[in-house]
């Protein structure tokens, strides 16, 4: 398979968690540990800066992890010099529970890639496999011109 993003032979992981620095990302402390051919792939622990007061990932937390993820592979797909990609809806569903002191994984996969808007779907799973969030994410595409 042929892979979606641009120029994926410059993409480096250190590259991506290194551009996030002083942001949200690296505050929840959101670490981009996979790229394919049709996603990305980022952990994020579930901590005192990423639970709700009964010590459960808080829905913001997933939320906020989804949009992050997302958003990056949204801008990964085309030349960053000409186009950006920013947020234009994000919904998502909480199924289950995950207690402090273990880690999420998202992985962020297109469900429509377009010249005006992406649409991205992004499942957020516990360290054992079980499915704990998922979202849509809609990006708007606008050129830089």
């Amino acid at each position: 398979m042929k892979s979606i993003f641009f120029d994926t032979a410059n993409i480096r992981l250190e590259w991506l968690n290194d551009y996030n620095k002083n942001t949200m990302v690296e505050y929840l402390g959101i670490e981009f540990i996979e790229l394919g051919d049709d996603f990305l792939k980022a952990r994020m622990p579930v901590n005192d800066r990423t639970v709700q007061p009964l010590r459960m990932l808080n829905g913001g937390a997933s939320l906020a992890l989804s949009e992050c993820v997302g958003s990056m592979a949204a801008n990964l797909v085309f030349d960053r010099t000409k186009f950006v990609a920013l947020g234009l809806d994000l919904n998502g569903n909480h199924l289950r529970p995950v207690m402090e002191g273990s880690w999420v994984i998202a992985i962020a996969k297109p469900i429509h890639i377009g010249t005006t808007t992406q649409v991205w779907e992004i499942k957020i799973e516990s360290e054992d496999g079980k499915l704990v969030h998922i979202s849509r994410l809609t990006m708007a595409v606008k050129s830089r011109e």
